[in-house]
């Protein structure tokens, strides 16, 4: 006996080839299905549906399914696995969901990272959802409403410090933004958290501009030699050197410095927001120390890459000023807090021992992904002079 379907009053052009694809569902190519209704123009809508969906329609009524819906989903593949990232993500899957079965035939997606151990750290979604619970407002978590009350020298120098914050997070605001181009969306972890890093570091960029002209008109200076420290970061094309020398070695000495800054914050709203940034930045090392480590463990001899690249970029820089003097000498005054000689000499001594912590940390990175402690000291040794 033929199945049959009854749409009563329901036309095709309204939701009725909803229950006759529901109905086709259970049947094999060959097989007849019977569809009555009253609609009046039930037999010509029938005719055109059957015709773009590949099956022959018999006496006005009765549908005989086609092969059509079989053959489009013929040598289609599932995109991995939606509980983990494959080894490998075929461009041909292009921005399917993970999990998903792709038909053939789609764009092949333009992506220069598909390889897992490129990209990965098992750590990644554990921080994609600390950085979503740490989002923070700068309009309302900031009080950006006290008076002025430093000392114009101080306000001067909390001004140049700002300045060259803004210029570092510009770089560390790119880098990841270009990543996520080249990412292919099947590692949606990584990029997820890449994301949220862009969006930090654009925060950064704000409340840095923000507190320099909180009290002024115009920002500080920007030297030529920490241009170029960051411009050999934006030049670095590889996914992992890119993020080793951004966040294992730049933004993670960059922390040490954010926290030197909140020590030393002449100001509330200095204070608050190099504590929040600090915190944010902490989360982009931690996934640049787990993402180098976890390829250098697979493949120990990529530790030479890493080292080739900070001699590369060291070599690069041989000839440029790194640190400008203002930047420098802010951070003695800020320290200092006044021009006394004592005070001042105790500013020089804090940022010395603000370098040392710096290559303190740099060291245990290094030594974390993998280097022998000799190797990670001379390595660290040779890390720009602007820190970033």
């Amino acid at each position: 006996m033929t199945p049959a379907i009854d749409l009563d009053t329901l036309g095709l052009d309204t939701g009725g080839h909803l229950l006759v694809q529901r109905a086709l569902a259970g049947l094999r190519p060959g097989d007849r299905l019977d569809v009555r209704g009253v609609h009046p123009e039930l037999a010509l809508h029938l005719g055109a549906w059957c015709r773009a969906k590949g099956h022959r329609l018999d006496g006005g009524r009765t549908i005989v399914k086609g092969e059509a819906e079989e053959l489009r989903w013929a040598g289609a593949e599932r995109a991995g696995r939606p509980d983990g990232a494959s080894a490998k993500a075929e461009r041909t899957w292009g921005l399917a969901a993970r999990g998903a079965l792709v038909e053939t035939g789609g764009p092949a997606l333009d992506v220069a990272w598909v390889d897992r151990d490129l990209v990965w750290a098992d750590v990644a979604p554990q921080l994609y959802a600390r950085a979503t619970a740490n989002q923070w407002d700068p309009a309302t978590v900031v009080d950006w409403t006290a008076p002025a009350g430093l000392a114009p020298e101080i306000e001067d120098a909390v001004v140049q410090i700002m300045t060259y914050l803004v210029e570092n997070e510009h770089a560390a605001l790119m880098i990841p933004a270009r990543m996520l181009g080249s990412l292919h969306p099947h590692f949606r972890e990584v990029m997820q958290l890449l994301a949220a890093q862009v969006a930090d570091e654009a925060r950064h960029v704000e409340i840095f501009t923000r507190r320099a002209l909180l009290h002024r008109d115009e920002l500080g200076v920007s030297g030529a030699g920490g241009r170029a420290s960051l411009q050999s970061l934006l030049d670095e094309p590889d996914f992992t050197l890119a993020s080793f020398l951004l966040s294992v070695l730049g933004e993670g000495t960059f922390v040490d410095l954010l926290k030197f800054l909140n020590e030393h914050a002449p100001d509330p709203a200095t204070e608050t927001i190099t504590r929040l940034a600090g915190r944010d930045e902490a989360r982009h090392v931690a996934f640049g120390v787990a993402h180098t480590a976890h390829l250098a463990h697979d493949d120990p001899a990529f530790l030479g890459r890493l080292r080739q690249a900070v001699e590369r970029r060291h070599d690069a820089l041989r000839d440029t000023a790194g640190l400008n003097q203002e930047v420098y000498d802010s951070l003695v005054l800020l320290a200092a807090g006044s021009w006394a000689p004592a005070a001042i000499r105790r500013g020089w001594d804090a940022v010395r021992a603000l370098q040392r912590r710096m290559d303190d940390g740099r060291r245990r990175r290094l030594a974390a992904i993998g280097f022998p402690d000799d190797e990670a000291a001379e390595l660290s040794a040779l890390h720009t002079r602007n820190f970033m």
